[in-house]
């Protein structure tokens, strides 16, 4: 058969006229959301050291031993420097949630800065996982559905350290407090275990935070006062400059000093010559057991010059927790709603290398084990960081305030 022209463009007009075959679709493979951790603290003011960069580093210790890759979860960690202002971390949160898509705040030290984020987070329904904040009041008159206080509190403070001392023979007490949620509440809760014990509080004196370094004209007071202890109702850089300017003054020769929140870091920014024998309440010690020391050797390449302290641990444990959460929820659910999330981490028992086994009250209240330590002698000290004494044990259901005593709005009776 002969192609002309005319049959060609006749053979065209017709295919041009047929309906064209679909191509082969390949189904659609459903993909996980974002699920993003927001690290807000401080990392250029006092508690730098004992937060700070570490605690980013910790979290994302957690992702990588939870292997989030593996479990089809993609996770972003991002962080910023709160400066230890409300209105500062407000405004960080509230972009991070409406904007950049977090789901999660973490560790949050400063109590007047967690106090503020308690109803941004409620607002906008996310979850709020606190590993550096102290007040008790976060699970008591403040506390909310959509937050958990992870590692300790004043309250546990008071107990164990306050409570040590007192039972020492140190039943006077003038205290030395940072003028914020923080401090003021550190130093309620440790007043209570002192009367409680037949002690009593010869009077205190509170110093504008965040922003002192010179605290002389604060422990003449303390030293006029006839107490027979100091109680430090601060953290971080203060309570290392309290310390240092009680002993340069010879004040720890007529009081005891009693650092009410005291962090490995800052016994490592003393050094033994200076903080030795000063007794300290953490729920978590680098050398505690096979577990901690394998969680330490993990992230330690990492942050060389910081080991963990309680609060860095926080921020791993409560990372962890959470990722097993999510990947038993489902990245899409568990980014959906806050509450129903932390519901979920209630229900779960929480398991790590950190604090081995612990429990999450209905009222937000981690119940991790807490610990008393003596700070060792020089003498007594065998490797790197090899600080603390154990002195005493007191489990995470004993260590902190009884759930009704809390009275926490959202629990029922």
């Amino acid at each position: 058969m002969t192609l002309t022209r005319r049959s060609a463009l006749r053979t065209a007009a017709l295919a041009a006229t047929l309906p064209v075959a679909a191509p082969l679709l390949r189904p659609a493979r459903a993909q996980s959301p974002v699920i993003k951790i927001g690290v807000l603290n401080d990392q250029s003011g006092p508690y730098a050291n004992t937060g700070g960069i570490t605690s980013v580093i910790c979290a994302k210790q957690a992702l990588e031993d939870f292997g989030v890759a593996a479990k089809g979860l993609k996770v972003e960690v991002i962080t910023a420097d709160h400066q230890n202002k409300p209105d500062l971390a407000v405004s960080i949160a509230r972009q991070w949630f409406d904007r950049d898509g977090v789901d999660m705040l973490l560790d949050v030290p400063t109590s007047s800065v967690a106090l503020a984020l308690q109803s941004v987070v409620r607002e906008k329904n996310k979850v709020f996982l606190n590993s550096g904040a102290a007040t008790s009041a976060l699970t008591g008159s403040a506390c909310s559905p959509n937050f958990v206080h992870w590692t300790y509190d004043t309250y546990m403070l008071g107990k164990s350290t306050g409570g040590a001392v007192v039972k020492a023979g140190g039943d006077s007490w003038y205290f030395m407090t940072a003028d914020y949620a923080f401090g003021k509440q550190l130093q309620a809760d440790t007043t209570g275990f002192i009367k409680a014990s037949g002690g009593k509080v010869l009077g205190a004196a509170q110093y504008p935070f965040p922003g002192t370094t010179d605290f002389s004209s604060f422990l003449v007071q303390a030293q006029s006062s006839g107490a027979k202890v100091l109680g430090l109702a601060n953290a971080g850089g203060d309570t290392v400059n309290s310390i240092k300017q009680a002993n340069e003054f010879g004040l720890n020769k007529s009081m005891k000093l009693a650092a009410l929140l005291m962090f490995i870091t800052d016994v490592h920014a003393l050094g033994l010559d200076v903080a030795h024998g000063l007794n300290l309440t953490e729920s978590f010690y680098w050398d505690m057991n096979d577990r901690t020391r394998a969680f330490t050797k993990r992230v330690l390449p990492k942050t060389p010059k910081n080991y963990p302290n309680m609060s860095h641990a926080g921020c791993y444990s409560a990372t962890l927790h959470y990722l097993k959460t999510v990947a038993e929820m489902g990245a899409a659910e568990a980014k959906k709603d806050g509450v129903a999330t932390v519901n979920r981490m209630k229900a779960m028992p929480v398991d790590d290398d950190c604090f081995g086994t612990s429990k999450i009250r209905e009222d937000g209240r981690n119940l991790v084990t807490s610990y008393l330590f003596e700070v060792k002698q020089p003498s007594e000290s065998k490797a790197p960081w090899d600080y603390y004494k154990l002195v005493a044990t007191t489990p995470g259901d004993e260590a902190f305030r009884p759930l009704a005593d809390g009275h926490c709005a959202f629990v029922k009776a």
